[in-house]
């Protein structure tokens, strides 16, 4: 358990706080309970990892208490004329207990480089001439195919544009919640072959349920391929 909460302040010392990725204040994620996706804890939490029964594509999964925590994590091209790759994931948190439970935004990090969700505009809505000119990073959802595809969920998007959320998953439902990250590292992240393309190194991220941080760590060349 110490373990799991020394990476927790390693990785991710210097998070944004919010979702805003310019100017933001810097603030150190004090976890006191954090379950780490491959390091099983003392206290309970188990991890492990599932095949998709329709794609065979890998599953990480976090259970403890009556909570389950599952990922799966995804990356495209930013475009053909445009460098830079996104990294997206959806969590579904599955809550088995007779109590209501929060979510929250954690954090992201990709070879110990943070970032934080893109500005999302949700699907149905394009970005109007003002908006795409103030905010030029801003990315419509209709257009990734991780989304468009059905790999990943868009039922509920943490994005730059909405303020600090918290959601709430109700006793014995489940609720699923996406994000997009556009990868911070200035050299090139993906690694090519005639096997196909993923990205190289490490990613990492975590969400708060309720009092406990759940970090799932994907080794970038585990990421699934959604386009071109």
């Amino acid at each position: 358990m110490k373990q799991s909460c020394i990476l927790i302040l390693a990785v991710f010392a210097f998070t944004h706080c919010g979702f805003g990725q310019d100017g933001g204040p810097i603030i150190k994620a004090e976890a006191l309970s954090a379950f780490v996706w491959g390091e099983d804890s003392p206290s309970g939490a188990v991890s492990s990892t599932i095949q998709d029964p329709l794609t065979g594509n890998a599953v990480h999964r976090l259970s403890f208490a009556g909570i389950e925590v599952s990922s799966r994590l995804g990356f495209e091209r930013v475009g053909t004329n445009e460098p830079g790759t996104f990294l997206n994931y959806t969590t579904t948190i599955v809550n088995s207990t007779g109590t209501a439970m929060s979510v929250r935004y954690g954090g992201f990090s990709v070879d110990g480089h943070t970032a934080a969700p893109v500005w999302v505009v949700p699907a149905g809505r394009k970005l109007s001439k003002k908006e795409r000119k103030s905010e030029p990073g801003a990315v419509e959802l209709a257009k990734l195919q991780c989304f468009t595809s059905g790999f990943l969920s868009s039922q509920n998007v943490f994005s730059a544009n909405a303020s600090p959320q918290v959601i709430t998953v109700a006793p014995r439902t489940a609720l699923t919640i996406s994000s997009v990250i556009r990868d911070p590292r200035s050299y090139h992240p993906l690694r090519c072959s005639v096997e196909g393309c993923y990205p190289t190194g490490t990613i990492r991220y975590y969400l708060k349920v309720d009092d406990k941080d759940y970090v799932f760590v994907w080794a970038g060349r585990s990421a699934v391929n959604c386009g071109t």
